[in-house]
């Protein structure tokens, strides 16, 4: 979480600089089936017992390769969810993971293509990149609604946040993401908004406390925008948002600079609304 600034403008320089960090501590790459998926910080993978990858088929291997070490799942093109899968139960056996959702996200190459996936508490730790959909939402006059996000959630608990934001998983499509996730979130479907309108991407890549301090988020974000309707109000199903409140842009702004919005949807409101 970023320090109050003395007005939106300047927190907002800060987010901009802090979503956009080198790692904390050395990181080497973490191959799969020998294609590169992610990273891992520096004596993360040599504390896995490996006979937990016991599996005949499946070997976690450290060696050289363009002057620096790298990690190389060795398991054929079939094998990667459960492999990875594996490797994530041995991370959490070990501490080493983030919170358990029993969630899969999709595992990609550098070309986007998806090679499996992995339970979305391992993400950060073996640096693998994911996917978020977030929808800004606007009143007719021009005032915006927000989500304070539930105090039991294990991130940014009782933040601000948009109207919804959500990871897209590995069972969704970006537009499977925002449907579900509009709903969930705020109980909306997207017949009863105007919009919503793709607005663009927010991109990020930054240390991550997950892990024990060892994990390094590498995220793009879809954001959308779209108008509710008079009379149309949010209404959280799933137990994620604490509440809504339709506020102006100057009280957004107040509480950008105050820091109580989360550093990605600050971001995705500038990238809105120009704050």
């Amino acid at each position: 979480m970023l320090a109050p600034a003395t007005s939106a403008a300047d927190w907002l320089v800060a987010a901009r600089a802090a979503a956009r960090q080198p790692p904390a501590q050395a990181r080497q790459p973490l191959w799969v089936a020998g294609q590169a998926v992610g990273s891992v910080a520096s004596g993360v993978l040599s504390q896995i017992d490996l006979q937990r990858l016991s599996d005949k088929r499946y070997q976690l291997l450290n060696h050289e390769q363009s002057g620096g070490v790298v990690w190389h799942l060795d398991v054929p093109p079939d094998a990667v969810t459960p492999a990875l899968n594996l490797l994530a139960q041995a991370l959490r056996a070990q501490g080493r993971c983030g919170p358990w959702r029993d969630e899969q996200l999709a595992v990609c190459n550098a070309r986007g293509e998806r090679l499996g996936t992995v339970e979305r508490g391992a993400v950060r730790v073996l640096g693998i990149a994911t996917q978020a959909v977030h929808l800004v939402g606007l009143a007719p006059d021009g005032r915006m609604w927000v989500q304070q996000r539930s105090h039991t959630k294990p991130n940014n608990p009782g933040m601000w946040d948009t109207l919804m934001g959500g990871m897209v998983s590995a069972a969704d499509t970006l537009q499977q993401a925002l449907e579900r996730e509009t709903w969930e979130e705020a109980g909306l479907r997207l017949p009863q908004l105007h919009g919503p309108e793709h607005g663009g991407q927010v991109h990020f890549s930054r240390p991550s406390r997950e892990g024990g301090g060892l994990g390094y988020m590498v995220e793009c974000i879809d954001w959308f925008d779209c108008t509710v309707p008079e009379g149309v109000e949010p209404r959280n199903q799933d137990g994620e948002v604490e509440r809504f409140e339709l506020w102006s842009l100057a009280q957004v702004r107040e509480c950008i600079a105050a820091g109580e919005f989360t550093l990605e949807a600050a971001l995705v409101l500038d990238a809105c609304c120009g704050l």
